[in-house]
């Protein structure tokens, strides 16, 4: 499988630490946080990634170059320099996708870079999550003190529920989508137009095409210095 990984935004909650450097290059236990990401990736079988970057994005192009040292062919969607600032999700995923080139219906990784999940596994077990006729398949994990309302529910059939209904989790920021999660929903939009992801999720599931899975291995949003600091001291 080939995979995207959203790293443009501007990390405001953790400045001062991403004046001078782009949030996915922070380090977390010694390791900038979005190589976390490219390891595990790699170890999944996945040889293709795209990265789209807005902010300080020069400094992520420098520092992961072509994904040679990782094992990956690694390619840019550049909005900083495409469109003056980040896209946000929805409208950074439409403009990356095509750099991916795959075929009709064949699925993808979503992978948001600011999110620490070490163990994650992106192997053929995982990605087999997917159901056909699916246009997607999130990865949830417990409600987070930052975030204790959550997002989705999963039903006893593996579907996302929208939020009001049954237990709610959070997205871990990972999960599978087809092709034509972006070409069926997002019609409402140009490519390089700004958008966001959660609107068109909550269509999948509208429509009973977006699964669930509940992941209980060690993750964290990495959302402020202090979080950071946690991390680096667990």
């Amino acid at each position: 499988m080939k995979a995207i990984i959203l790293a443009a935004g501007r990390g405001e909650r953790m400045r001062p630490l991403t004046d001078a450097c782009p949030k996915p290059l922070l380090r977390v236990r010694g390791k900038a946080l979005i190589e976390w990401h490219l390891e595990r990736l790699a170890r999944g079988g996945v040889r293709e990634v795209v990265i789209n970057t807005a902010w300080l994005e020069e400094q992520i192009v420098a520092a992961l170059g072509d994904g040679a040292r990782f094992g990956l062919a690694i390619r840019y969607s550049l909005e900083g320099r495409d469109h003056g600032g980040a896209l946000e999700t929805a409208g950074g995923l439409k403009k990356a996708l095509p750099l991916l080139a795959l075929a009709a219906d064949e699925p993808f990784w979503y992978v948001a870079a600011d999110v620490f999940a070490p163990a994650f596994d992106f192997g053929a077990a995982a990605a087999a999550a997917v159901r056909p006729g699916q246009l997607g398949h999130l990865w949830m994990v417990a409600n987070p003190p930052q975030h204790p309302g959550g997002d989705f529910g999963i039903a006893d059939d593996g579907l996302a529920l929208a939020g009001r209904s049954g237990a709610s989790f959070t997205w871990s920021g990972i999960g599978i989508f087809r092709p034509g999660f972006v070409t069926e929903l997002m019609g409402d939009f140009e490519a390089g137009a700004k958008a966001r992801l959660r609107p068109y999720l909550d269509a999948a599931i509208a429509r009973r095409r977006l699964g669930a899975t509940r992941w209980t291995g060690d993750w964290a949003d990495v959302g402020t210095p202090e979080r950071l600091r946690a991390l680096d001291a667990a």
